[in-house]
């Protein structure tokens, strides 16, 4: 009868060294986080960004060709490589954000909102100029602080509205209102109309939800439309894109290349880089990204691309129906309207039906900083919306909220 071995680790040595993996804490915390994601969200971010990839492959040629110089001519797939490289790092940004603490993230993020607002501050004396606006600051690579500002904006908003529940005396909505008026007015400085438009489309979401009497809305409603018309009167950018918008496209401008692109390829497209109309396009792999699409892979594409939206948009708020804390609904609330919002923002001028913004598509056009932010808001609401599947929840209660808000 043989017997087996008696096996005696080494001094120093043990089991886990005949498996060099990942640690157990690191292997338990990823097993959690896997539970909790909401893996639908996670699957139709990632579908959107390898359409994305597509696309940029198809808008690269145009793009290159139009900034090449006599010095410098540009590759056909330039801004195809460098845009998967600024995904990559995108993917990192997102998934390395959505494996935090709650309560790590809520606190991280209200600090970088703090050092984005300085940057902001620092725009108009160490920025440069691209396309005519100074938004970006170079620190090796160029940023632009606001949007990165964006996600940090919806968390910090919805921490100053979640005040409330521990003192409803405390004027959230005037702390919150000053705030976002700041940083409107710097935004619009740049010139940049469009995150305007989204900061202050995404704060009236959030205090809707936070419980604003139906007077002060309209009250809202009416300060806004006021200043819609003051914009048009004193702000020459606002001016003169909505005086562009309404006297309607002439030939050969942006907007009118944009929609014949768009609808040059018909449902089915023209075919994967057969597009002739994108060639004319300016900012082809950015601002109308969506419109090349329509040329080369068709209306039907579109469609699915905006379905798609859609279907983050709705899979984020069937998240929130159960969802017992005020402080979450009202995060990725703001979140997923700052990413809805600029979506179709963005779709709508392509379609004519909107002022041009100077918008990219989110997860879609190439960028740096805008890929980069876009995964970092992606993030946040794969981090804020994290719940245990196992655990019931009842629908939010003012009551029950102020408990829990207490025990923190």
């Amino acid at each position: 009868m043989t017997t087996q071995p008696i096996y005696i680790p080494r001094s120093g040595g043990g089991s886990e060294e005949r498996n060099p993996r990942l640690p157990r804490d690191r292997k338990r915390e990823l097993r959690i986080w896997w539970r909790e994601i909401d893996r639908w969200l996670l699957f139709f971010v990632l579908l959107l960004m390898a359409v994305g990839t597509l696309a940029v492959a198809a808008a690269s040629p145009a793009s290159a060709h139009r900034l090449s110089t006599s010095e410098e001519t540009l590759p056909d797939l330039y801004f195809f490589w460098a845009h998967v490289r600024w995904q990559i790092l995108g993917l990192c940004v997102l998934f390395g954000t959505s494996l935090l603490p709650r309560e790590t993230m809520r606190r991280g993020t209200i600090l970088f909102a703090g050092a984005m607002l300085v940057l902001l501050f620092l725009v108009p004396f160490i920025g440069y100029e691209v396309n005519g606006a100074k938004r970006w600051i170079r620190f090796g690579l160029g940023m632009q602080p606001s949007e990165f500002l964006k996600p940090a904006f919806a968390i910090t908003m919805a921490w100053i509205l979640s005040w409330k529940l521990r003192d409803p005396k405390l004027p959230v909505i005037g702390i919150s209102g000053a705030l976002v008026g700041l940083i409107v007015v710097l935004v619009m400085a740049q010139p940049n109309l469009g995150s305007a438009v989204l900061f202050i489309g995404a704060w009236l979401v959030m205090v809707m939800l936070a419980g604003l009497p139906l007077q002060r809305i309209g009250m809202l409603l009416g300060a806004g439309l006021a200043g819609m018309l003051l914009a048009y009167l004193f702000y020459d950018n606002a001016r003169h894109r909505i005086d562009s918008f309404f006297g309607g496209p002439t030939a050969y401008d942006h907007v009118d290349l944009a929609n014949r692109t768009l609808t040059g390829g018909g449902w089915t497209g023209s075919g994967f880089w057969l597009g002739e109309n994108k060639m004319r396009l300016p900012e082809a792999h950015t601002d109308y990204i969506f419109s090349v699409i329509g040329e080369e892979m068709g209306l039907i594409v579109c469609a699915i691309i905006v379905i798609l939206y859609l279907c983050i948009i709705l899979r984020t708020l069937i998240r929130l129906v159960e969802e017992d804390r005020l402080f979450i609904i009202l995060a990725a609330s703001g979140l997923i309207a700052l990413f809805g919002g600029q979506a179709f923002i963005n779709i709508l001028v392509n379609l004519q039906l909107f002022p041009s913004k100077g918008m990219t598509l989110p997860l879609v056009s190439y960028g740096g900083s805008s890929t980069i932010a876009q995964c970092f808001t992606i993030g946040l609401l794969l981090a804020v919306t994290r719940r245990n599947p196992f655990l019931a929840r009842e629908p939010f209660d003012v009551r029950d909220a102020l408990e829990k808000e207490d025990d923190q």
